[in-house]
């Protein structure tokens, strides 16, 4: 990805070869449990639509090499993000082979906590394809326990070595949270709860729509922050192991740039 600064945000070098095999963790009793129960299930529901007798797939030879550390995970994204950009996208791992490898497992290179917004999907702005992206998508990036769980589990039981927290241009939850805080107003149902969550990042030095950019960038920044105070992650981070990083994605654009 792109440095925070505007004048990087349109350019980018040459994009870096996937380079490094996927590390394998360990792991034994509930962990064990848990990552044969969610990675088992898709190797049950490999044969729901099958109209005639199996047959052995054979070996595939496009087998993808996965980034193996932080670095290399983050030049992948950038790479990916420059191809969407410029029209030149691959739509990798996508093949016949690769969905018949993908149903017995899964090695991801990297989580993304994104918004729901419908013009932001990780896989498209990221040029990536199946097994390569653990998504988790939540309104403004908001976290919860079934989030911090999510993520958690991607990394701990999974090994991934990035955690990109991934913010947007024209952010409707966070415009809502700073329209909702000027105005006194209670949203209705669950959204209060977006709200109260974006709120403690509005950026009170800013007004008007600059204060709704600001706030985005500020969220951002926040989610970070508390995904990176988590112990088992601090943990990971601090052995080089791991990297929680923010970004933005702006509409305009196309393109993601990491924020400091």
């Amino acid at each position: 990805m792109n440095t925070d600064s505007p004048a990087h945000r349109g350019a980018g070098r040459a994009p870096h070869p996937l380079a490094g095999p996927r590390p394998t963790t360990g792991g034994t009793g509930r962990r064990t449990l848990l990552r044969t129960a969610l990675t088992g299930a898709a190797a049950l529901g490999a044969g729901l639509g099958a109209a005639g007798p199996a047959t052995a797939a054979a070996p595939s030879r496009e087998t993808p090499t996965r980034p193996g550390t932080p670095d290399e995970a983050l030049n992948e994204l950038a790479a990916g993000n420059r191809r969407w950009r410029a029209f030149r996208e691959r739509h990798p791992h996508e093949n016949p082979a690769m969905r018949r490898e993908l149903a017995t497992g899964q090695h991801p290179f990297a989580v993304v906590l994104g918004c729901i917004d419908s013009r932001v999907p990780p896989e498209l702005v990221f040029d990536q394809g199946l097994g390569d992206l653990m998504t988790v998508r939540t309104a403004g990036e908001v976290l919860d326990e079934a989030v911090l769980g999510s993520v958690a589990y991607g990394v701990l039981e999974l090994g991934i070595p990035l955690v990109v927290v991934l913010g947007h241009q024209s952010c409707g939850a966070v415009r809502a949270a700073v329209e909702a805080e000027q105005s006194g107003e209670h949203l209705p149902a669950h959204m209060q709860y977006l709200v109260d969550q974006i709120r403690p990042a509005i950026d009170h030095g800013q007004a008007g729509d600059a204060r709704i950019d600001a706030t985005v960038s500020a969220n951002v920044r926040l989610v970070r922050s508390r995904l990176a105070a988590e112990p088992e992650l601090a943990a990971r981070v601090g052995t080089g192991k791991l990297a929680i990083v923010g970004a933005r994605y702006e509409l305009t654009t196309q393109a993601v740039h990491r924020l400091a």
